[in-house]
């Protein structure tokens, strides 16, 4: 699929996890940028189904794997997007910035990124002002429907179970991933011209640039600076807020004109769906499920760190319980745990410390499980509506069915997006929706049941 006719992509973007990795995609398609995300490196035929794209997307499972494995996923897969020549090659972060030295590492991946794409620095652009998150002096903020916190009193993201956040100071966080020399351009100084102090830090070696964001005006300032020095800036690091900031910028210079709201997809009776995520926030979304025609079923994860046999009769029971309750007209949600108080969360970690397994591997193990619970539930049910909560749990289901590429459908909350699947197999037109553990409004399954689109 490489390009060199004079429609390269403008943004060709690499997720470290597939909700993450969708979110991007559905920022540029509802501004009227044609966009495609691939969960793979795709065929040369499937790829040719949507050449001419102005943002091509690959998916991956890095924030979820150590620094040795991240170097095998995503060494070929910044080569492949490299070699599509896109004018802005972006890093796609999670805009809680998941990550540690052992686990996800930010700054092993922009190290990797380094060696395929030239830059003279790596802006950091982590703030994404319409979800709630904010970056001012360095420090990362984050919403919740209780407010708005600094990332390390975060009520999700100081006990993530993975990767908890302890520094809200991002480049302190990152110092710990990377000796690559950093800088921060601050607020005054985006919002004052920072063209000087831009100078000044490139004169001084820094490799490493993070950028404030907090508001509409902050935000047009970024898209500027990345547009305007995307010849230095040939790689950037950061969440979706990229793309808020191209786009806003794009269109205040008339490169695309403003686009209209897209519509609903429109409701169905029933949809599947199915939860790794152990956020406070996804708990709230399954118990509000539960009381609106949804069956919740229960998935003991402990059976990811047993031996398979265990594993598949975990499966069969989840997927016996899923079809009896399609039968009957609801909604089958299948889901690890309520919150992260939920006993069953105790019980993973003890049988995830009993177990040889190295714990991405029970990771990857459990997401996997759920995805074949969804292909079987949505197959046998014949249904074609779905969700997947959980960042890490949605890299590792949605490979479960068969889906090589999604484009955008209809909008719920920004990063949640409804999306239509396309692969070989039975799932091919599959409308699903990725949904990272902390996002989404308290009625969020059933928004995607009803078609998703803009709320009045």
């Amino acid at each position: 699929m490489t390009q060199s006719d004079g429609s390269e992509p403008w943004v060709g973007w690499l997720g470290d996890d597939f909700t993450g990795a969708a979110a991007v995609m559905e920022v540029l398609a509802f501004a009227g940028v044609s966009a495609v995300l691939f969960t793979e490196i795709p065929s040369r035929g499937l790829a040719e189904r949507f050449a001419g794209a102005r943002g091509i997307g690959l998916a991956t499972t890095a924030r979820s794997q150590p620094p040795d494995v991240m170097q095998e996923t995503l060494a070929p897969a910044f080569a492949w997007l490299a070699a599509l020549s896109p004018t802005i090659l972006h890093y796609k972060l999670c805009s809680t910035f998941d990550s540690a030295p052992h686990l996800g590492s930010i700054g092993r991946a922009i190290e990797i990124g380094l060696n395929h794409r030239q830059a003279r620095a790596v802006p950091l652009v982590t703030a994404a002002p319409q979800m709630r998150r904010y970056q001012a002096f360095g420090h990362l903020f984050a919403g919740t429907t209780d407010g708005v916190f600094r990332l390390d009193r975060h009520p999700v993201m100081a006990r993530h179970p993975a990767t908890p956040m302890r520094e809200s100071d991002l480049l302190h966080h990152l110092a710990e991933q990377t000796d690559l020399p950093s800088a921060l351009i601050d607020l005054p100084t985006l919002l004052a011209g920072c063209e000087p102090t831009l100078a000044a830090r490139l004169a001084e070696g820094a490799r490493i640039l993070s950028l404030d964001m907090l508001d509409d005006r902050s935000e047009a300032a970024v898209g500027r600076l990345l547009w305007q020095n995307r010849g230095d800036f040939g790689l950037v690091a950061g969440s979706q807020g990229v793309e808020y900031a191209l786009v806003r910028h794009w269109q205040e210079t008339g490169l695309i004109p403003p686009a209209p709201p897209p519509p609903s997809a429109g409701a169905v009776e029933r949809i599947a769906a199915v939860s790794g995520s152990v956020s406070l926030i996804t708990a709230s979304q399954i118990a509000w499920a539960g009381a609106h025609g949804f069956a919740l079923i229960p998935f003991e994860a402990c059976a990811a760190c047993a031996a398979p046999d265990a594993l598949a009769d975990a499966e069969v029971q989840a997927i016996t319980a899923a079809l009896t309750a399609a039968a009957a007209g609801q909604s089958p949600l299948i889901y690890t745990a309520l919150g992260p108080d939920d006993p069953a969360v105790a019980r993973f970690g003890a049988a995830l410390t009993a177990t040889c397994l190295a714990p991405d591997r029970v990771h990857a193990r459990l997401g996997a499980a759920l995805g074949r619970v969804l292909a079987a539930t949505l197959a046998q049910g014949r249904l074609r509506r779905a969700v997947i909560s959980g960042g890490d749990t949605s890299s590792h289901a949605l490979r479960e069915l068969g889906l090589q590429a999604l484009t955008a459908l209809a909008p719920t909350i920004p990063g949640a997006a409804l999306c239509k699947g396309h692969g070989q197999g039975p799932h091919d037109g599959l409308e699903i929706a990725l949904k990272g553990g902390q996002m989404g409004t308290e009625d969020y399954f059933g928004w995607v049941r009803a078609g998703g689109g803009p709320r009045t």
